[in-house]
């Protein structure tokens, strides 16, 4: 089981935008860096930096095909969060009718946003 500071600092590793886009991919396979550049609109160097920070994290790992490095997922929460993260939610959740600890009146006023 991982520790409140693990899952706080996995959350913090893949807090970018450009890592998101990176697992997204990776939840579909296996991939090389070109592939990243083709779809990512960064330098070759930035890609291979989000990379190396990734893998630093045990967030991904890859394996060396002639002159390719080719990445892939090892951590497997990777696509339960992806797959979270892509999930289209119709409502918000309601307002409480009353405060849980006094239980006194019923929620007053519009939610604050």
């Amino acid at each position: 089981m991982r520790s409140l500071s693990k899952k706080a600092e996995l959350l913090k590793i893949i807090a970018h935008p450009v890592r998101i886009s990176i697992l997204e991919e990776l939840t579909k396979g296996i991939k090389c860096v070109s592939d990243f550049e083709e779809f990512l609109d960064i330098s070759q160097p930035n890609v291979s930096q989000h990379l190396s920070l990734l893998r630093k994290h045990d967030v991904i790992d890859y394996y060396i095909d002639g002159r390719l490095r080719c990445y892939f997922l090892k951590d497997p929460l990777i696509p339960d969060i992806i797959e979270l993260l892509n999930k289209v939610y119709e409502e918000e959740l309601p307002a409480p009718a009353c405060c849980p600890v006094t239980r006194k009146g019923t929620y007053p006023g519009e939610r604050r946003r």
